[in-house]
Formats: C-alpha cells, sequence, structure tokens
C-alpha cells in the first residue's frame, strides 16, 4: 500500500490545535477583535515568535514560522507608528541566539517606551496588543529572576504605560510554561492568552483565535499561583546533588486545592470562551462505576467547544489523601449557538484505589480502596466543579496486589493531611523506606543461562517470516555481536537517515551480515529534528497539546507526524515527553503536557494512537522523575514509592496499558539512589512484570549508569542490561567499545550472564521486527506519498554531505564557495578525536574597512562560533575561535550573513582531547 501525507491536512490539524490550546485567562469584551479596528502591537516578541522550547525538543528545521503580526495584517490595520519604532529599533538590537548549546537567553532584550509614542497611539487605536515571550529547555532550567519567571523592568513599565493609556489592552503570552502573573493584577489589562509555543503554525492559530474565527476553548494544564514560594517544591529544586520530594502525592492542584486555595490566582483546568454554556448532568451507578452523561448546551451567541472534567474526593482514610484527583474529562463538538452535546464519562471505581507503601492499612505494597465516602465533582475546571454524585465504601478492599519497588533508602518526612474546622493543615509523616535487598532479589530473577550455538545461516527476515524462532536466530551470534547491539550509534549516524540522533540493531558489518537493520531514532516531542538542516513539521509544545483537552485532535496530529517519520524512514519518535510539571522553573517543561498524572497519560495515550496507526512509534520519556534539568546527570531523586506509582510513573503505566507503547527511555539521572539507567526495579519488574511492556528501552544520551553503592559513570553497561535497560545510546563506532563498557567483562567474569545480554538482544530485534525499517530491507515497505509540501529551493540532503576525515590541523579548501548574502556552505566530517578544537577561518575582502561581513558556523544545525570581517585591502586574514566538537559524525554549514568576502580555508587544530566516556 502506499501512505499519503497530505501537508495542508497536516497544517490545519496544526492551526487547530494552537487554537484550541490556547488558553484565555480573562477578558472584558475586547476580544475578539474587530475585523474594522486599528491596532498597536507592542513588544518585540511579536518580530521574534517562539515556536518551541530549546534542546533536542526544540531544534527542528522549518521552512517558515507563520508569525502573528504577518497573519493580523490580513485583517486588522496595525498602526503604523508603532510598527516603524520597532522595526527601527531592532536594526540595532537583533536577536540574540546564544553560541553553543543552551547558550540562547531566555528571553530578548525589550525596547523601552517613549511615552510620546504611547499617548499618540492611543489616540490613533482602538486596542492595545501587548506580546511576551519566553524559552527554555534542555539543560537550561528557568530561574525565579527577570526575564526569565519574572517580568524585566523594561516589560513591566511596557504594561503600566500600554494600560494607563489605552482603554483595552491584551496581552498574549508566547511562552513554554507558566510564569509569574502577579502583574495582572496590578496593571489590569482587559484580556489576557496563554499562547504557549505554537510550532511553525502558531501564527495561524493565534489569529484565528484573536480574530474570533475559533473561540478559545483550552483549558490550564497547571495551576497558576501569586508567588514561588507558595510550591511546596520550591526549596527542594534547583540543587545540584538531590531533589528531596517532601510534597510527596500533593503537587499541583491536588495541594493547592487540598491546603491553600487561597493562593491560587488561576485553578486547574481553567479558561474562558467567547461564548458561554450550561452543564447538566445525569449520573448512573453500575457495580464498577459511574457513567456520568454529561449534557453541554451553547447558551451564547458565538459557536464554540466546552471540556467537562471529573474530579473524585476520596476519604483521607488512614493513608491521607488531596481534596481533588482529575478522573475523567471530554470535549465538546463545535456547538453553534442553542446546540447541545451529551458526553457519556466513564469513573471506574477502581480510580478510587491508593497505594499504601507502609502497611498502614494491613496491605503493604498493595492498592487499597477505603472505607468511607467517595465523591464525584463535575465541572468546567477543578475549582468550578459540583457534587453530582457519591459512593460508600463500607469495609476496605484490596484491588492489587504488588511487591515493593523503588522504594527510598533516605529517611525524610513527606506532607500529610490534618483536618481541622475549616479544611486541611499541612503535617508530615516518616516516609516509608526500603525494606528488602533489591540486587539480591534481583540475583534470584535471573534468567537461565544459554549458550552460542554453531552459525546455522539465519538471518532476521527468517525470523519475520517464522521459519525460526527468534530465540533460536539469536543464540547464533557471538558474544562480541551481543556486545554490540546493545550499542546504539550516533549522533548523526551514516546508517540511517542523516542527521537523526541514533541508529541502533544493525550497527556493525557483523550484524548486517545477520540481516539485522538499523533501526532510526530522531528527536523529538515537538517534531523531527535533523541536524543536517532538513526541513520538517514544527508542531506545538506539549504544554500546548494538553491545553486543548482534546484526544482525539491529537491523535489525528500525531497520525501526520507518523506518517512524516515514516517518509524520513524514521522509525520511532523521541517523544512524547512524559514528565510532570512538578514546579514551574524546569526547563523542559515545554516538552511535557501538566502538573496532572492522568492528564499527561491520556496526552501520551493519544499521541501513540496517532503514530500506531501508520506503523510507526514515540518513545516515552523520561522514565521516570526527570524534573530538573541543572545537574540532571547528577541529581538523585529522593521520593516516595507512593508518590512515584501514583503520579511520577502513572503516565507511563496509562501509556503502556492502554497505549500499546513499545519504546522508552530512561533517564540521566538517579531514583532513590540507582540511575535510571541501571534501575532494575523500574525497568524490569515495574514496566515489564507488572505492566506487560515487550519493547525496548533506551538510555538518553550518553547517560550514567551505577550499580548501587558505586560512582555512576557510562562504562557499567553490565548493569544497564541486567537491568533490562536495552539499549546504550550512544556511541561513535559500536563495534570497537569506544566507552570501555565493561559488558564483555562481565560476561567473562560471570556477573553477567549471556541470557541477559539475549534477552535485550530479543528486544532490540522484536522492535525492529515490528518497524518499517524492517520492511524496507526486505522490499516490501510501504511508500509516502507528500501532497501539497512547500517546496524549497535547497535542501541540504540535495548539497554534497559526503564524510570527510577531521584530522588536527588539517585544512578543508574553500576558495570554490559562493559567499553572497544568505548563502551557506554545508559540509560533514567524522573526526579522529573529539574535544575542543582552535578553528581557524581564513578569508580577504576588498569591503572599506568599517564593513562587517559576519560568518556563522553551525555545528550540527547550533552556531557555535561567528567570525566577523572587516574589509581587509585584499589581504588573507584569519580568525580563530574555539569550538567544542562533541560528536564523533557532525554536519557543518558557513552561513553568510553579508557577502563580500573571498575564503581561502578552514583549519581545525585539537587543542584540548575530551571523550564522551570521561565526560
Amino acid at each position: 500500500m502506499t501512505y499519503t501525507l497530505d501537508w495542508q491536512a497536516y497544517t490545519k490539524l496544526a492551526r487547530q490545535t494552537v487554537a484550541e490550546g490556547a488558553v484565555l485567562l480573562q477578558n472584558d469584551g475586547v476580544l475578539p477583535l474587530q475585523p474594522a479596528s486599528t491596532v498597536a502591537v507592542f513588544g518585540r516578541n511579536q518580530f521574534n515568535y517562539y515556536k518551541s522550547g530549546t534542546g533536542s525538543g526544540g531544534m527542528v528545521n522549518v521552512t517558515n514560522v507563520v508569525s502573528p503580526l504577518d497573519m493580523l495584517r490580513e485583517d486588522v490595520t496595525l498602526n503604523a507608528d508603532v510598527l516603524k519604532a520597532y522595526e527601527t529599533w531592532l536594526e540595532d538590537h537583533p536577536f540574540d541566539q546564544g553560541e553553543g548549546w543552551a547558550a540562547e537567553p531566555w528571553s530578548q532584550e525589550e525596547m523601552p517606551l517613549d511615552a510620546t509614542l504611547v499617548q499618540q497611539a492611543a489616540l490613533d487605536s482602538d486596542v492595545a496588543l501587548i506580546m511576551i515571550g519566553r524559552t527554555a529547555g534542555e539543560d537550561r532550567d528557568n530561574t525565579a529572576d527577570p526575564g526569565s519567571y519574572f517580568l524585566t523592568k523594561t516589560e513591566r513599565e511596557m504594561l503600566c504605560l500600554v494600560t494607563t493609556h489605552f482603554k483595552q489592552t491584551v496581552v498574549v503570552l508566547n511562552v513554554g510554561n507558566i510564569i509569574d502573573m502577579r502583574w495582572v493584577e496590578e496593571t489590569a489589562p482587559s484580556a489576557v492568552l496563554y499562547a504557549w509555543q505554537g510550532g511553525m503554525e502558531g501564527g495561524t492559530g493565534l489569529s484565528d483565535l484573536l480574530l474570533g474565527r475559533v473561540s478559545p476553548s483550552g483549558k490550564l494544564p497547571d495551576t497558576i499561583v501569586r508567588s514561588l514560594d507558595d510550591y511546596p517544591s520550591t526549596p527542594h529544586f534547583g540543587h545540584a546533588d538531590r531533589a528531596l520530594y517532601q510534597e510527596d502525592i500533593y503537587v499541583g492542584y491536588r495541594y493547592f486545592e487540598t491546603f491553600v486555595p487561597e493562593a491560587v490566582l488561576y485553578p486547574f483546568g481553567y479558561g474562558l470562551s467567547y461564548t458561554s454554556f450550561d452543564l447538566t448532568t445525569d449520573v448512573t451507578t453500575s457495580a464498577d462505576a459511574w457513567t456520568v452523561t454529561a449534557t453541554v448546551t451553547n447558551t451564547g451567541q458565538t459557536s464554540g467547544k466546552e471540556v467537562v472534567q471529573g474530579y473524585l474526593e476520596k476519604p483521607q482514610g488512614q493513608l491521607g489523601n488531596p481534596t481533588r484527583q482529575l478522573v475523567t474529562f471530554g470535549k465538546t463538538k463545535e456547538l453553534a449557538p442553542g446546540e447541545q452535546e451529551s458526553l457519556t464519562l466513564v469513573v471506574p471505581f477502581a480510580s478510587f484505589a491508593s497505594y499504601d507503601d507502609s502497611g498502614i492499612t494491613g496491605h503493604k505494597s498493595s492498592y487499597v480502596v477505603e472505607p468511607g465516602t467517595y465523591q464525584l465533582y463535575l465541572g468546567t475546571d477543578v475549582r468550578s466543579a459540583v457534587p453530582v454524585a457519591s459512593h460508600s465504601v463500607e469495609t476496605l478492599d484490596v484491588t492489587d496486589v504488588l511487591t515493593e519497588n523503588m522504594a527510598p533508602v533516605t529517611a525524610f518526612e513527606r506532607i500529610k493531611p490534618q483536618a481541622t474546622e475549616s479544611g486541611y493543615t499541612v503535617t508530615y509523616e516518616a516516609t516509608p523506606l526500603r525494606t528488602i535487598d533489591p540486587e539480591q532479589r534481583r540475583q534470584q530473577e535471573r534468567p537461565v543461562e544459554r549458550t552460542q550455538t554453531e552459525d546455522a545461516g539465519w538471518k532476521l527476515r527468517d525470523v519475520k517470516e517464522e521459519r525460526v524462532t527468534l530465540e533460536t536466530f539469536l543464540d547464533q551470534l557471538t558474544n562480541a555481536d551481543l556486545a554490540a547491539i546493545v550499542r546504539g550509534e550516533g549522533m548523526n549516524s551514516t546508517r540511517v537517515t542523516p542527521g537523526t540522533a541514533g541508529a541502533f540493531g544493525g550497527v556493525t558489518t557483523e550484524l548486517e551480515a545477520l540481516g539485522i537493520p538499523a533501526g532510526c531514532c530522531a528527536d523529538g516531542p515537538s517534531g523531527i529534528r535533523m541536524d543536517i538542516g532538513t526541513k520538517a513539521f514544527s508542531l506545538p509544545n506539549g504544554t500546548l497539546l494538553a491545553s486543548t483537552f482534546n484526544t482525539t485532535l491529537i491523535a489525528d496530529l500525531f497520525e501526520m507526524t507518523g506518517l512524516e517519520l515514516r517518509k524520513n524512514e524514521i522509525d520511532t519518535l523521541l517523544g512524547p515527553g512524559m514528565n510532570l510539571h512538578r514546579h514551574p522553573l524546569n526547563g523542559r517543561n515545554f516538552e511535557y503536557f501538566s502538573e496532572d498524572s492522568y492528564l499527561t497519560g491520556k496526552m501520551a495515550v493519544a499521541q501513540l494512537d496517532g503514530m500506531h496507526r501508520v506503523g510507526v512509534t514515540g518513545t516515552l520519556k523520561h522514565f521516570s522523575a526527570n524534573n530538573q534539568e541543572f545537574h540532571r546527570h547528577d541529581l538523585d531523586s529522593i521520593v516516595s514509592e507512593r508518590a512515584l506509582r501514583e503520579l511520577y510513573l502513572k503516565g507511563f503505566e496509562m501509556a503502556v496499558k492502554d497505549g500499546k507503547a513499545y519504546s522508552i527511555m530512561t533517564t540521566y539521572g538517579a531514583v532513590n539512589g540507582i540511575w535510571t539507567a541501571g534501575l532494575y526495579d523500574q525497568n524490569t519488574r515495574i514496566l515489564r512484570d507488572e505492566w506487560g511492556f515487550d519493547g525496548i528501552v533506551m538510555t538518553d544520551w550518553w547517560a550514567k549508569i551505577n550499580a548501587e553503592g558505586t560512582e555512576a559513570n557510562r562504562q557499567q553497561t553490565a548493569t544497564m542490561i541486567r537491568s533490562q535497560n536495552d539499549l546504550y545510546m550512544v556511541v561513535g563506532e559500536p563495534g570497537t567499545n569506544p566507552f570501555e563498557d565493561d559488558t564483555l567483562t562481565a560476561l567473562a567474569d560471570g556477573t553477567l550472564r549471556r541470557s541477559e545480554l539475549l534477552r535485550s538482544a530479543a528486544n532490540i530485534c522484536q522492535f525492529l521486527l515490528r518497524s518499517p525499517v524492517m520492511d524496507r530491507v526486505m522490499g516490501t515497505g510501504s511508500p509516502v506519498e507528500v501532497l501539497g509540501a512547500p517546496v524549497e529551493e535547497e535542501t541540504l540532503e540535495e548539497q554534497a554531505v559526503s564524510h570527510q576525515r577531521l584530522v588536527s590541523g588539517d585544512a578543508f579548501p574553500l576558495t570554490d564557495v559562493v559567499t553572497t548574502t544568505g548563502s551557506s556552505h554545508v559540509f560533514a566530517v567524522t573526526a579522529e578525536e573529539t574535544g575542543m578544537y582552535q578553528v581557524t577561518l581564513t578569508a580577504r575582502s576588498n569591503a572599506g574597512e568599517l564593513a562587517q561581513m559576519p560568518v556563522t558556523l553551525f555545528a550540527n544545525n547550533m552556531p557555535v562560533a561567528t567570525f566577523t570581517f572587516n574589509g581587509t585591502n585584499g589581504e588573507w586574514v584569519s580568525q580563530t575561535k574555539d569550538v567544542f566538537v562533541f560528536n564523533p559524525h557532525n554536519y557543518l554549514k558557513l552561513y553568510f550573513a553579508l557577502g563580500g568576502l573571498e575564503l581561502k580555508e578552514l583549519t581545525f587544530t585539537l587543542a584540548e582531547s575530551f571523550h564522551m566516556k570521561n565526560g
């Protein structure tokens, strides 16, 4: 069969997602904008829209990002004087993209406003629109500083000046996650809209909302409170060595609705519309569930959608519980004025269960339903939800008997509610600590040893065609083959799609000879990253996706992403990102969905559903408790088993059980003293034995591993394999063991069994057997026809990008390179040694001595150095910059912002060697 990727349909779905994910926090009637109105747009973000956050999840090359400003021009009149003032100022204040990894600033310098300009604009305009932007991302958390979580002095002055002189002011926040919002009370704008980061169609979806073509229907996936100090996780966020999860299961609204509702500015699930709705409910009770018929009627004058949310209140019992817990939601279709729709929502009584990690109920390590009254609340946000049903449980019911796993070893206290006359107050109890020896238990559960058989000539296709079992096929592999197959190759492996994150499976000539193909994976949650420069579709960020509360829409969108993956011969996208918004300063919140585990799980299931429709998949990440970027390689998350099971593992569990996930990535850091890349309790006992997972587990790129009590490093792959984390991602040449891992050493001394290696090899091969790569190598692949995609004048794939050897001291001749304004030159190198290089560019120009001709060097699509030449009177001049070469395989690009240079050569001299195995 032939698949069809309709680019226009893809664009339409993304545009709809942007519109449905934006959250309107307040509106006095100024929105939607009237078509004939004159709008004065303030804030430099109007010219520098953030399509996504930074890092691997945001590095998607696009043909074009639709600017909100460009879309607004089509329907309203923009104040020309304000526009001109910004354009003039920006000539001397260009966008600062930073140089290198995690170097882009959280925000850009804002233009100070002249009071006269604002006063005149208020006379000439009907409405002011202020755009404020923020970014953050991988390896770069937000901070409690102006320009990051807080507004800068210039931004606050802009808000005060504009709201003083304009009767109507709209503030649009182009951000990855929530920021401080106390300025709303201080400046009282007419409307506030969280637009999040909408990918390449952000401008179209946002303009649809602002102009009233679509009514807002997004809901907050996080609680917005008055102060960072109100978050119970604040004292334990941002440390270099450990993160103490003292708040336990009381994260986000679970904490605020239980203990301090007065701290909330905007509650979880909140979001306004341009119309109004009436909600009526009818609840029927069966032996094991509530079935709710929620009838939504549009009582306003505008078409729109509404989200119905159901929250459970459990009795406190002996365990203690939050007063609200999201257990169901549904979204209507677009309802015309006067139209109604009935949604059917089912709440299984199994959702009543809580995990007892202490044994206080008499049933340690079990899910139990304690006696008492369970109440269901229904509404359009957590605060407005009203009771609609109750169910009494007379005796304790044990719903699932499990075993202790991942329990903490560090003593600490955790929050527990104490009832008062007015509600609940925070008290603390000792957190249950580990009572078993996980290593001793693992030893008892090792698979039976197997020995190598003679090579019978079986290939992996014989397994696919059912001529031989996978077990028999794998028994042919040598120990060296097995040690290599658990190493992924990358980044930018030449075995797979150029510029992608990694290859796995057939990563040596010996493995290829066995018919094992190389599977391909690519970042990330916000679209396909290909560092060679290949263009892809940039998706709305995770926070925005969750704000839609529309699982059908997200599944349809990611079906298109699945087709794009197939087109680019990529077997798995490294996403969705599934960690919780435990704290608003986490820089990677933009990749993740919500503070709530149920909403997170539902969104992940929807993405997987879409990709699975077309035979590709997503890799759930980061498993688990990856809720801080600062010192992420060294951070130990100290968290109770109950909080893990009810919050931090719950979304993953839903994705495995309901979404049929078959690829997962572990984290860089540790949970309760053991780095997750080698955490047997997580990767085998919970994931596979309890949940029934039958896929692959991979490390994050260059992750550390440890056996408990040892220092984490990148050599302990035997521990990784024993835990059933199948793949170490990534090394430069898997067949040569460049990181000097201990796999074969451990095999020789008996601390690692061949059967454990075979178990991981089977997981890897089973993934390949169900992936498009296997069909392609067998000649049975299904092509993808792309309709309506934008035509690129030239892609990097069409340029010469064969890899050249990079040896210290070598000069790459550049005499034939075209250096006209806006042009670029691309070449690929494989470095014999990685480390810090002195890179020297030699050039000349006959331009005047005050001419400025910048040349930016990009490595794998990231700017790493800029050489700015003046006129040289025709003499050759050299400039040298320090550039860190991190990967063996690299795509390099020279970009010429202004023409006028003649190039001679580019020389790389190794200044300091670096090897990732010791990094």
